[in-house]
């Protein structure tokens, strides 16, 4: 699946839900799964199976976010990262250690 894809199955699996529940009370879900995903990264004995999942209840959250606010993923990330790091604009980043 692209980052497209990913965005127009959950609007189609949640979007009127989505909708009627508005930027705040689904950035409170997403934030909520976000804890779930730090809770089983840190648990050494979560199985590879359990932390996918995680993973993509994230993701699928924020594509809801993204539904919501009209933005879509995949343009974003082509425009911020498809030439490289957003500071140095190297493939890998040649920025060091810090946060580009």
């Amino acid at each position: 699946m692209t980052l497209r894809d990913v965005q127009a199955r959950i609007r189609e699996l949640f979007g009127a839900k989505d909708g009627t529940r508005g930027v705040e009370g689904t950035f409170m879900w997403f934030l909520e799964e976000v804890g779930e995903l730090s809770a089983a990264l840190r648990d050494r004995s979560t199985d590879v199976g359990n932390l996918a999942l995680e993973f993509a209840d994230v993701l699928a959250w924020l594509a809801t976010l993204a539904n919501i606010a009209g933005v879509d993923l995949e343009d974003a990330m082509r425009q911020k990262y498809g030439a490289g790091c957003p500071k140095c604009k190297a493939t890998p980043c040649a920025c060091g250690t810090a946060k580009p």
